[in-house]
């Protein structure tokens, strides 16, 4: 099956970058944002104040209409983790026997612990769940740069499919059928990106962020190998990639929301001055399953008590380095 009509739902950076490389890739995009005035003024304008000097194709739909949005042949969710099941259940009675519906939001929800293709499936049962991640930032996406993705869904061919339609020049997705293992890589590196934004912000020098980083990795293969993610989708781009990338630099939201805290903000302080993070939800619920699975994540519960202010970034920095020296598996 060919996926010619592709909706985006959401406006925000990254869902308005998703639109362009759909476009590119010669594909009839809708784009929905959830404010009438806010698609008007794209309309309008065909610019965005969330990318500046990018500009929207004339051939882009917009639309508050989620009616016209379900029109299509799949759907993305470019929505927030956490707002992710309200909209799935508000495009519910919209959803044809079998839709694609992809995930673009990396976390878990909170309270339910579900991973976003479980929040698709329980709010929306005619949909066939996918998810989408990797090492990508939407301004290198939004100016055509080379970037490679991960695209999961249960059926081979869904994920080739959908891949292809999406697939240009510049944007690869490489397809996967393993959802779950794509699904821990995108959350867990957004917590592990916190820890990596903390040591820089402390100045802890590169000896430490390399160490953080590889520790941490260690930290993802071991919580994906016990809920059954295979092992070369986490070494893959939607694993090993996407860490490196977001423990790197600052244009990273969790690693510029750990640079603050690192300087001395307090967690309050630092959500104020920073965009979403999706790692400041997603590190308690992460740190719990891992509990719960008897799987050791020491960064990932060092940066959970920093963010829900159980402990200050010196103790958590203590609590690490005064852990028993051991063997590296």
């Amino acid at each position: 099956m060919g996926y010619q009509r592709l909706s985006i739902i959401g406006a925000g950076s990254w869902g308005l970058a998703l639109a362009g490389a759909a476009q590119r890739a010669g594909r009839d995009v809708t784009v929905w944002t959830r404010s009438r005035q806010a698609a008007e003024t794209l309309l309008q304008t065909r610019q965005s104040p969330r990318l500046p000097g990018a500009r929207i194709d004339d051939r882009i739909a917009i639309t508050s209409a989620l009616e016209e949005a379900a029109r299509c042949d799949a759907l993305l969710l470019v929505v927030p983790a956490q707002a992710l099941r309200e909209v799935a259940v508000a495009l519910a009675p919209l959803i044809t026997n079998g839709m694609p519906v992809v995930a673009c939001a990396k976390g878990i929800e909170r309270g339910t612990r579900k991973f976003m293709t479980e929040v698709i499936a329980q709010a929306a049962p005619n949909a066939a769940p996918g998810v989408l991640s990797g090492p990508s930032f939407a301004s290198d996406v939004v100016r055509g740069l080379p970037t490679a993705v991960t695209l999961a869904a249960a059926e081979e061919k869904v994920a080739a499919d959908l891949s292809r339609a999406l697939g240009s020049s510049t944007f690869r997705p490489y397809h996967s059928t393993d959802l779950r293992g794509v699904e821990i890589g995108g959350a867990a590196k957004n917590v592990l990106a916190i820890a990596a934004g903390v040591v820089s912000g402390r100045g802890l020098g590169a000896s430490a962020a390399a160490a953080l980083t590889t520790r941490g990795f260690a930290e993802l293969m071991r919580f994906g190998r016990a809920l059954g993610a295979r092992p070369e989708t986490l070494t893959g781009l939607s694993g090993l990639g996407d860490l490196i990338l977001s423990c790197s630099t600052p244009q990273s939201r969790n690693f510029s929301l750990g640079l603050a805290l690192g300087q001395g903000l307090s967690p309050l302080e630092a959500l104020d001055t920073r965009k979403l993070a999706e790692g400041v939800y997603t590190a308690s619920v992460l740190s719990e399953i891992a509990r719960d699975a008897e799987v050791e994540m020491p960064i990932v519960d060092a940066v959970a008590d920093v963010v829900e202010g159980k402990a200050s970034v010196d103790d958590a920095i203590g609590r690490l380095l005064a852990r028993p020296v051991r063997s590296e598996v």
